[in-house]
């Protein structure tokens, strides 16, 4: 086995989150910000503590280190989902910059963050250029896909090719339909989840047909999520480890796909803390390592 942080399937590590305590702060913070920062409704404070509590039981079970991002005043209620600032690189972080204004202080806290508990910065992604974690998924140690998307422009993109072709790796670039517009949630991770080796979650319907064949000819096996489970998240699946799913609670049909292929499906109650905020499991957190 070995130690890396260039997969989205390998035995999670060391990982990141951002507890919702200190990313909602209150009944009265959520009042404020939820409606400006394009929340489908708001969520309940009380219940997002039980739900974030029970989330974050499965990853201390499923032994990983885990780091947490402070509490911080610069930062909104979106840091929650903090795969979204920065890229685990095996040379160290890649600090993002959003292409949601309402998030642009997010990836300067990370970078403290990350420099506090030791882990090393490769680059920074500067303006004009955006880029945003869940536009990005390794497909292999030396393959990244980026979504180009309203979050994640070209300059973003080619920032990032240039920090990583020192280190081997080919960026491919997945052009994303305009969808729902500018202000929803929709990156490269809305519609791929890789989950064990060449198995991957995806919504063939917002898929690109170059990119969907790119991964037919990879040797990927598809689990298409149904077309009522792609808004309660079917498609968001994080890979504790190989074949080992966790998946918001409400999407049996996915759930089922998924375990006819192998796959150990963990579930977790995430109204409050994922399906009103656009951010499933992967987008909540941020993994440095893991082993493949």
């Amino acid at each position: 086995m070995s130690y890396t942080a260039h997969s989205e399937i390998g035995e999670i590590k060391t990982l990141f989150i951002k507890n919702v305590q200190q990313a909602f702060v209150s009944e009265t913070h959520i009042e404020q910000y939820w409606k400006s920062l394009n929340y489908l409704s708001k969520p309940d404070f009380r219940l997002s503590l039980k739900e974030y509590e029970n989330f974050q039981s499965v990853l201390k079970e499923n032994g990983a280190e885990i780091f947490y991002l402070p509490e911080d005043a610069v930062v909104n209620m979106d840091s929650v989902y903090c795969r979204d600032a920065s890229i685990a690189t095996n040379r160290g972080m890649i600090i993002c910059n959003m292409g949601k204004a309402e998030r642009m202080n997010e990836p300067m806290v990370e970078k403290k963050a990350f420099e506090t508990n030791g882990i090393p910065v490769l680059g920074t992604i500067a303006p004009p250029g955006t880029l945003e974690g869940g536009d990005v998924a390794w497909l292999d140690e030396n393959t990244l896909a980026v979504g180009h998307t309203y979050r994640t422009n070209e300059e973003g993109i080619s920032q990032l090719t240039s920090l990583l072709k020192p280190l081997g790796v080919e960026v491919i670039t997945v052009p994303l339909p305009h969808y729902k517009g500018s202000t929803d949630v929709f990156h490269l991770m809305s519609i791929l989840s890789p989950v064990d080796a060449n198995l991957a979650v995806v919504y063939s319907p917002l898929m690109p047909i170059v990119f969907r064949n790119f991964l037919l000819r990879r040797g990927y096996e598809l689990v298409e999520v149904p077309e009522d489970e792609f808004k309660t998240m079917g498609c968001n699946v994080l890979a504790l480890a190989p074949g080992i799913c966790l998946m918001v609670e409400g999407n049996p049909k996915t759930k089922t796909l998924l375990e006819n292929k192998g796959c150990k499906v963990i579930l977790y109650k995430g109204d409050e803390i994922s399906v009103k905020g656009g951010g499933g499991p992967t987008c909540l957190t941020r993994p440095i390592y893991r082993y493949i």
